[in-house]
């Protein structure tokens, strides 16, 4: 039973950390498909190209969805809090 609980709050993290930094990691990768498909067409080469859009477009997304990766952040603290006298009689 116990590596099942440990199992399962790792789960739960891995899960909470893919949802809050997916809209940035989705952002970042089609910024960047398209980038180089630019890059390609014109035969631009220079790194800079590349890095400044990509850096200014999860700039936005962070900043637009902020208070919704906050309110998922702290579900999930404190549902860990919250929970934490459970998993530990669960473990003993």
């Amino acid at each position: 039973m116990n590596e099942l609980v440990i199992a399962q709050i790792g789960k739960e993290a891995l899960k909470t950390a893919l949802l809050v930094a997916g809209p940035a990691l989705v952002v970042s990768l089609v910024v960047g498909l398209i980038i180089s498909v630019f890059q390609v067409v014109t035969s631009l080469q220079d790194q800079t190209i590349a890095f400044v859009p990509k850096v200014i477009a999860v700039m936005l997304v962070v900043a637009v969805s902020f208070p919704w990766m906050m309110q998922t952040m702290v579900h999930f603290t404190t549902r860990m809090f919250t929970e934490f006298n459970t998993l530990v009689r669960q473990l003993s």
